[in-house]
């Protein structure tokens, strides 16, 4: 119990705990940036912009988020004041779908620890503590990132995960499922063996993670149990961050297709699969 209970306490930090922590980074992200003036927030909480701080231009086979430039992220880190060695915890206001992408991220990007804010942002208010909506004004920090520092798939690795190993889609399950779709737009489906592995799937009703024994039977039933090598997509490179945090604090390590199924789809030679069976 406590190998299990320090596992999940690397990727995920609850309200209390993040409260009572000093020395933090907070960062709040949002999809896109809204009015950070009207918007409540954790004290301290520095806003980040997931399209364009986190992500590079997308389109095409690129996808719709690609990777970010590590010497742009490293300065826009910079910005958020980000100081080398400092511990970060990332929410949002939704349980954390929005806020694994910066999770992913930047641990990519070489920083060990970043974890997520257990139900986001109505988790720190169910919780009682404070909130304020004066956005702060961070100094530079001198953080230094490099690529890397987590697997990522292509597409033709992708392909080969759903064969040898196991490919999850963390897709709605229609957007899955697919069908018919106007003339000259992507196709709608899935990657030939993936399986339906929806982000939401992950969270219980009142917003946080569900705990550790419901997420390993969830995933041992997909066969993610650790035994093979275990890939994640999802439209754009967002939600899949959420089933790879999950696994995780499962002590199981999954690899990200970030191009996912807006890269795959733009590639007309590329197979798709609809309906609800892998293939």
């Amino acid at each position: 119990m406590q190998q299990v209970d320090s596992l999940r306490a690397s990727v995920f930090v609850t309200p209390q705990a993040l409260a009572a922590q000093q020395g933090v980074a907070v960062l709040a992200i949002r999809n896109p940036r809204g009015d950070e003036q009207a918007t409540p927030r954790i004290p301290g909480a520095v806003d980040v912009d997931l399209p364009t701080e986190l992500a590079s231009p997308g389109g095409g086979t690129r996808g719709s988020r690609p990777l970010p430039d590590v010497k742009a992220l490293q300065g826009h880190a910079r910005g958020w004041g980000l100081r080398q060695g400092q511990p970060v915890v990332v929410y949002d206001h939704d349980r954390g779908l929005v806020a694994a992408r910066a999770w992913w991220v930047l641990r990519w990007a070489g920083i060990a620890d970043v974890r997520l804010l257990d139900g986001g942002l109505p988790a720190w208010v169910a919780a009682g503590l404070p909130v304020v909506h004066r956005p702060p004004a961070p100094t530079a920090g001198d953080v230094v990132l490099s690529a890397g520092h987590l697997p990522v798939l292509d597409e033709d690795a992708s392909l080969a995960m759903a064969r040898d190993g196991v490919l999850l889609d963390s897709r709605v399950r229609p957007n899955y499922i697919g069908g018919i779709v106007p003339p000259g737009t992507p196709p709608r489906g899935h990657i030939p063996g993936a399986l339906s592995a929806p982000a939401a799937d992950n969270f219980t009703e009142p917003g946080p993670f569900a705990d550790a024994a419901t997420l390993r039977h969830l995933y041992a039933a997909l066969g993610a149990d650790g035994t093979k090598p275990v890939g994640v997509y999802c439209g754009a490179g967002i939600s899949a961050a959420v089933n790879v945090a999950a696994l995780a604090s499962l002590g199981i390590a999954s690899a990200m297709y970030p191009g996912s199924w807006s890269a795959w789809s733009a590639d007309p030679a590329r197979p798709v699969v609809v309906g609800g069976r892998p293939e």
